[in-house]
């Protein structure tokens, strides 16, 4: 991760200024010189900072009128979505939505893998189904869920398909902290385990639709699981 920037933390403030309500939906932002003296900043810092939230969607311009807050439903950077999803204690929409694009993604993946996959994809799932089993005995979280997202980043290769593995990619801290959370429950740890192993059979049949269903009945028990273990407990 590179170092931030008087940029990077002026982006931060001005978002949490919408995200708070100090900044509504289509307010116009002060002048650029009120904002860099507002947060003690040059004015190309705050220059640059408007710009980059306007490269994602958060502020729009009207020409000779200034520059004004989007709606969030328009917002198309990825962590600014992800932090306005959060905001105000709405985890439960980030896991779920989370979820959904797995499913979307990872259903497709396994699919093509059921056509594409090679000997060495299917010792590479077999392993980590393996150091799932071992992770699980020795109760070692983080070695579990890292065997867990080693197992499907493989059914991602093995689709053959590189933008597969970019689109989720960029979704990796948030896809980390979310099964970090649910791993945390020896219940669910079994579960895994139980689904990858059938996952892994339908692949390796070739059948492409066999595969499809497998995976997409994997994602019903994450989101029967997170629903009944980490949901259930919130509320």
């Amino acid at each position: 991760m590179g170092r931030r920037t008087l940029v990077d933390d002026l982006v931060d403030g001005l978002l949490d200024d919408i995200l708070d309500g100090r900044l509504k939906p289509h307010d116009a932002l002060p002048p650029e010189a009120d904002i860099a003296k507002a947060y003690d900043v040059s004015r190309l810092t705050a220059r640059e900072a408007l710009k980059a939230l306007r490269a994602q969607n958060i502020l729009y311009v009207k020409a000779g009128r200034g520059t004004f807050v989007n709606p969030a439903d328009n917002w198309t950077g990825l962590d600014a979505i992800i932090k306005a999803a959060s905001h105000g204690n709405a985890d439960d929409q980030v896991s779920r939505g989370l979820i959904e694009v797995r499913r979307m993604v990872e259903t497709g993946a396994a699919a093509l893998a059921a056509r594409r996959h090679t000997p060495e994809h299917a010792e590479e799932m077999r392993a980590s189904i393996a150091d799932m089993k071992r992770y699980h005995q020795a109760g070692d979280l983080d070695g579990f869920v890292a065997a867990d997202i080693a197992f499907h980043d493989t059914v991602l290769k093995a689709s053959g398909n590189p933008f597969v593995r970019a689109l989720l990619a960029q979704l990796g801290q948030s896809l980390y902290r979310a099964r970090r959370e649910t791993s945390a429950i020896e219940e669910i740890q079994r579960h895994a385990i139980a689904f990858h192993q059938r996952v892994l059979e339908s692949i390796l049949t070739g059948d492409a639709e066999l595969a499809r269903k497998a995976m997409d009945e994997h994602m019903d028990q994450t989101f029967e699981d997170y629903e009944r273990y980490v949901h259930g407990q919130r509320s």
